[in-house]
């Protein structure tokens, strides 16, 4: 009798164990999970991190601002920040981060990952953003680079005016 006493204690925590590792999503190694809360625009996330709500800056990209004080919303970034919602909002998500975790605005930078897809990498393939990178968080440099010049030579996105998107007319 004390056997299968002993036997089915050992079924029940052998149970408990597998049904506790299944209900955390597990991540890649060196990623951490997280929820989107909200969209700010398209390259800034609002996240629950570590039971804290953070701001996430997409590292890598910059779209077209919509909500800059002072500053007006700028061709193709309402595009870019309904892409953003569409794609992330209440969704889970992997972030990466690179050299540097904290910008100059308090923002965490990371990039993000939805399964096997970098979204930073997505925004600059689909012309919703332009690479813009600064060291030492550079580790997908060489890919935004490409991804960039094939999304302006198709004229996706702000490459089909993209003086008007950043207003860099002179």
């Amino acid at each position: 009798m004390r056997k299968w006493i002993i036997a089915g204690g050992c079924l029940l925590l052998v149970a408990l164990l597998v049904a506790a590792c299944g209900a955390q999503k597990t991540s890649q190694a060196g990623r951490e999970t997280v929820k989107v809360e909200r969209v700010v625009d398209g390259d800034t996330l609002e996240v629950t991190l570590n039971g804290k709500k953070e701001k996430i800056r997409l590292i890598g990209v910059d779209t077209p601002e919509t909500k800059k004080a002072n500053t007006p919303v700028m061709f193709y970034g309402k595009e870019a920040s309904d892409f953003t919602t569409k794609r992330l909002e209440k969704q889970r998500v992997e972030l990466e981060y690179d050299v540097d975790k904290k910008d100059q605005y308090d923002r965490v930078l990371a990039y993000v990952w939805i399964g096997d897809e970098l979204f930073n990498r997505t925004l600059v393939q689909e012309g919703y953003a332009r690479m813009a990178t600064f060291p030492p968080n550079v580790k997908y440099v060489n890919d935004f680079k490409k991804d960039q010049e094939s999304a302006r030579k198709a004229k996706k996105g702000i490459w089909q005016n993209y003086d008007k998107a950043f207003d860099t007319a002179k």
